[in-house]
């Protein structure tokens, strides 16, 4: 007969979990880089619409100036079957405020690389909103540049883009964004 030593099971040692980047550093580069001009890009949209530049908004026509940022495209720039309920939105109190705050918000958060979340959530609503007040798309029986948008500003906010070049990880240590993680 044989015996075998009583066997002790031990822990195994905790080890640090180690941090390896999603992605190497000069994607994360160009996200950053495609982050910041999709950013400016809403904020330029959002200038020109109150000031009327007269690019897509017309000379005196800025909502400084007592015009309606969304009048015209809700007005005459919708087609297809959701366009009768997008003309009956021109002149609501509560639209053109609504989107100018959207175009301000989504432009400073992801110029900013802050509430990447909150801002790839309304990004992705305010482009879905645009694409479906046109079907069907011009060129593509069901893509365009809107839903290309979408896609980007949600793939902006999964791989933390606002962390590199961007204000993300200060403000994700923030209390209250720890607190409440969904204003990442």
């Amino acid at each position: 007969m044989t015996t075998t030593p009583h066997r002790r099971d031990l822990q195994a040692p905790a080890m640090e979990p180690v941090e390896r980047p999603m992605i190497s550093t000069a994607a994360g580069r160009a996200l950053a880089v495609l982050r910041v001009v999709l950013g400016l890009s809403f904020l330029w949209a959002f200038v020109d619409k109150v000031f009327g530049f007269g690019y897509a908004t017309p000379s005196g026509k800025g909502w400084i100036d007592g015009g309606d940022p969304t009048a015209g495209f809700l007005g005459k720039g919708t087609d297809g079957p959701l366009a009768d309920f997008y003309q009956s939105l021109v002149g609501d109190w509560w639209v053109t405020p609504l989107f100018m705050v959207g175009l301000a918000g989504i432009g400073l958060a992801l110029t900013l690389g802050i509430g990447m979340r909150i801002a790839a959530v309304s990004g992705a609503l305010l482009y879905v909103l645009m694409w479906s007040a046109n079907l069907p798309p011009e060129n593509n029986p069901v893509l365009d540049d809107h839903i290309v948008g979408a896609v980007t500003v949600v793939v902006l906010a999964l791989v933390a883009a606002g962390n590199v070049w961007g204000f993300g990880k200060w403000w994700s240590g923030l209390d209250f964004v720890r607190k409440y993680p969904w204003l990442r």
